[in-house]
């Protein structure tokens, strides 16, 4: 109800007296807006850009969690950034194609668990406020009443490849599920607090800061006419993630941290995973502290990458369709 509420905010339709689907069926939905496609049309764009960035990122996103991982060995004892990508080179020698589709089905059903209520706050806000364009107050509000919605989707995702070591298989998600029950699904919530400050700078920079770099740098570079959209949202995408990845490297450390322990055992607090963080920065300095960088960055780009390019392409599609049903007119 809360997603079917997101998306009444998003088409401008009133929220009071509704049906649950009555949305579905308001004109407001369908209503083409200045930007050529309605809002229905482009949570659909949002939403398929999500699902292509998801399958395309998730081997680099499989490792890069066990690169941070295993700073950690199966005694407790914190091993150097290049023990703990040994350790992560071997599960992926061991069994490739599991540690690469590991966590892939949890993170496509959370395209929609998880986006609808993130697009549709960013959305809605953005069309409450009477802007084109999601602004960084939208992204704010985004970050922060998503994150109840992420959080389950990610930790599920990252149980499934926590024990790949051990088991040299994914944890099956009823499996997952029947534990969290045991501590009435507590344990899903795992991680929530940098969560919020992931997605904050996920949004601020990927959401908002990405397109409108890329508009800047099409104007300068598209001049010469050697540069096309999809050269242009790379080179966007190149000069925004190592920023992004700066930013939320410790964030994702702490994520990880605390959603990588077992679910029967003791949970990790916030407090305690920063201390766990300050010691391995104690023992190996910077390099402790952004395990994963690296192929942080390489991940960010290729995410954001074919994000973007997904969601232009999915939006211009929407848009022929709307010139070629009169919807609006054709361009000049």
């Amino acid at each position: 109800r809360f997603c079917h509420l997101l998306l009444r905010l998003a088409s401008g339709a009133s929220c009071i007296s509704m049906a649950p689907w009555d949305f579905l069926f308001d004109e407001s939905t369908y209503k083409v807006g200045k930007n050529g496609v309605s809002p229905i049309q482009n949570m659909g764009a949002y939403l398929g850009g999500s699902a292509i960035q998801t399958v395309g990122d998730n081997p680099v996103t499989a490792y890069r969690q066990l690169v941070q991982q295993y700073a950690k060995n199966l005694a407790g004892e914190t091993v150097s950034p290049a023990v703990a990508a040994a350790e992560a080179n071997a599960v992926f020698y061991a069994t490739p194609v599991t540690a690469c589709m590991s966590g892939l089905w949890p993170r496509l059903i959370g395209v929609l668990f998880k986006r609808i209520p993130k697009f549709g706050v960013l959305l809605g806000y953005t069309f409450l406020t009477g802007h084109d364009e999601p602004g960084y107050a939208a992204a704010t509000a985004a970050s922060i009443l998503s994150a109840p919605f992420i959080n389950p989707v990610r930790m599920i995702e990252k149980q499934q490849r926590a024990f790949l070591k051990q088991t040299g298989v994914e944890k099956p998600i009823m499996e997952i599920l029947r534990e969290s029950s045991a501590k009435w699904f507590a344990p899903l919530f795992r991680g929530t607090i940098p969560l919020m400050g992931h997605s904050f700078a996920s949004a601020i920079l990927g959401l908002v800061g990405q397109p409108k770099l890329q508009k800047y740098i099409q104007a300068e570079l598209g001049k010469s006419g050697q540069f096309g959209g999809s050269a242009t949202n790379l080179v966007a995408s190149a000069i925004v993630s190592p920023i992004y990845v700066v930013v939320t490297n410790p964030l994702s450390r702490l994520e990880v941290i605390m959603q990588t322990n077992s679910i029967k055992g003791k949970s990790i607090n916030v407090f305690e995973a920063i201390r766990e963080l300050g010691a391995d920065m104690a023992k190996f300095g910077l390099s402790g502290i952004f395990r994963g960088q690296g192929i942080g960055i390489f991940k960010a780009i290729i995410s954001l990458t074919l994000f973007h390019e997904g969601r232009l392409f999915i939006t211009r599609q929407f848009k022929a369709y709307n010139v070629r049903t009169g919807r609006i007119p054709a361009p000049a």
